[in-house]
Formats: structure tokens, C-alpha cells, sequence
């Protein structure tokens, strides 16, 4: 069954079997020190009284639906992260995959971490997620990636189903070509991927919403279709949507209300029951989920 769970990731695990996952992916907060806030926004049509100036000149108008935020700080980041490393790795499957995705600010401090938990020969890639948008700095060069660090239960035997890829386009295609430009190329571990646009019909309005078409590739090339794929750190449940596209069932855990209300949303249409969360969404309107159960 596909569940959202509320409450404290670190309780939800130790409840969870030995090996019943195929791929855990997570996207923790990066622990910047600040407070992370997104503002929701709806862009409507208003020739007399628009704020803004779009195609062919007609006039819009700027509705501002709601803010949602949360505290990205943390005295002992390691030590915050350290046994649910742990509790991913037992988790998984023999053949299982674990995803961490982060930042340039803990990403080292987390290899080394995950090299002691899994292995050093379980280190598979540093896959690095670049990306085009956003406010750009003039002290130093602007930070436009995250990176997502790939382990592997078992170096030696893992999922990685290279038929699965979806190719790209050649940069050059003149170069290789029409048979090859026609084909498109595999990606190597630098994948370019816009963000969620603030126009996209994707957008869900919580903040760090991560981009379907990168969770996809990953639970597309790294599980096969039936699995589990547990997120601990589910946010706006990209990752159940990916996954319940691609055949594969999830368990996603979040504390944040904003989260579990978004979550029952947008995964309703994928029948998850959403588990401990009945208070959280009673204000939250007639499509705010699929079943409800309580702990």
C-alpha cells in the first residue's frame, strides 16, 4: 500500500522491516542556518488592474495564496543524520540503492559519514544535479547545483537497468551523426534540469519541491517496477509521485504539517492512505487526500 506518514522519521523507521526496501532516496534539509520560506502565488487575467505585462501584452494579476516555512539549523548535522543513515541501510534490500541528496555545504561531511556506514566500496557516483534559475550573487560564483551521492547495498550486485535511461540531446549533434543525434545520448553523472518553474503546473508551493523528471530517472534506472521506495524526508512527495508513475509503491514520512497536507493532495489521485495526520487535515478541504488512518 502507498502511505504518507506523520511523524518522526527515526520512530517511523525503527517500525519498518529488515531489507523491505528496494531504494531510499532522501533530501534532508541542507542545514544553511537560515529559514527556508516559499510564497504561493497565482497569476490571474486582468486587463484593468494587472501588476504585470505578459504575452502579446495582455495584463495579469498577482494573487499571493499563502507562505510556508521551516527552520534549516542544526546544532550536530552528523549527528542528527547518523542513525538515519543507519536505519536506510537496514532497510534496504540486499540489492537495494540509497540516494542522498545535498549541498556543497555538508555534502563532504556526508560521504564521509556514508563511507563508514555502507562502505567505501559502496560509493557508486556523485551525481551532480545543475540547474539555471534564481538570484545570482556578485561576491563569488553563483551556486547553481546540489549534489546526490549514490550507494549501493552490494557493489557488486545492484539494480541499474541502463535500457531504462531516458537519452538527451547531443550538444554538438553534428558531431555524431543523424542516426546518433536522432537517438539522443545517455546522461553522465552531471544532469542539467531546470527547477520547478513557478509557472509549472508541477508546482505545489512548498518550498525545495525537487523536480520530477529527477526522480524519475532515479527510481526508473535504480528499482525495478513493484518495489518499495522509501523517502523519510518526503517535503511535497515528489518522490511518491515518481514512483507511483513508474509502478513502483512508496512509504513516505514527514513531521511538518505543511508537508502532510501537501502530500495528501497531490498523491491522493495514487490512493495513499495517510497515516497519524487525521487533526492535520481536517481544515484542509475536501480533496486533501486519500483514506485516513490514525496511529
Amino acid at each position: 500500500m502507498n502511505q504518507v506518514i506523520f511523524g518522526d522519521n527515526l520512530d517511523v523507521l525503527a517500525g519498518l522491516p529488515d531489507a523491505c526496501a528496494g531504494l531510499v532516496y532522501i533530501d534532508p534539509p541542507f542545514n544553511t542556518g537560515r529559514r527556508q520560506t516559499r510564497v504561493t502565488l497565482r497569476t490571474v487575467s486582468d486587463p484593468e488592474h494587472g501588476d504585470r505585462t505578459g504575452y502579446q501584452g495582455r495584463r495579469y494579476r498577482t494573487e499571493k495564496l499563502g507562505t510556508t516555512s521551516y527552520a534549516d539549523a542544526f546544532d550536530d548535522y552528523q549527528a542528527f543524520l547518523a542513525p538515519r543513515f543507519a536505519e536506510a541501510r537496514r532497510i534496504l534490500a540486499p540489492d537495494g540503492a540509497f540516494f542522498l541528496h545535498v549541498d556543497c555545504r555538508e555534502a563532504h561531511y556526508c560521504k564521509v559519514h556514508l563511507d563508514q556506514v555502507f562502505g567505501r566500496d559502496a560509493f557508486m557516483n556523485e551525481i551532480v544535479w545543475a540547474y539555471d534559475y534564481g538570484a545570482r550573487t556578485r561576491r563569488r560564483w553563483p551556486a547553481k547545483h546540489d549534489t546526490i551521492l549514490w550507494y549501493a547495498m552490494d557493489p557488486g550486485a545492484y539494480v541499474f537497468d541502463y535500457d531504462a535511461i531516458d537519452r538527451i540531446p547531443y550538444l554538438a549533434p553534428a558531431l555524431v551523426g543523424p542516426e546518433k543525434a536522432a537517438r539522443g545520448k545517455t546522461p553522465t553523472d552531471v544532469w542539467w534540469q531546470t527547477i520547478v518553474s513557478p509557472n509549472s503546473r508541477e508546482k505545489t508551493g512548498y518550498p525545495t519541491q525537487k523536480p520530477l523528471a529527477i526522480l524519475e530517472r532515479i527510481i526508473r534506472v535504480h528499482s525495478r517496477p513493484g518495489d518499495l521506495v522509501v523517502d523519510f524526508f518526503a517535503g511535497s512527495g515528489t518522490t511518491g509521485e515518481a514512483a507511483a508513475r513508474l509502478g513502483r509503491r512508496f512509504t513516505l514520512v514527514d513531521d511538518h504539517p505543511d508537508a502532510i497536507r501537501v502530500m495528501a493532495r497531490r498523491l491522493a489521485p495514487y490512493g495513499a492512505a495517510i497515516v497519524g495526520a487525521a487533526g492535520i487535515l481536517d481544515d484542509a478541504g475536501p480533496d486533501a487526500g486519500g483514506a485516513i488512518r490514525p496511529t
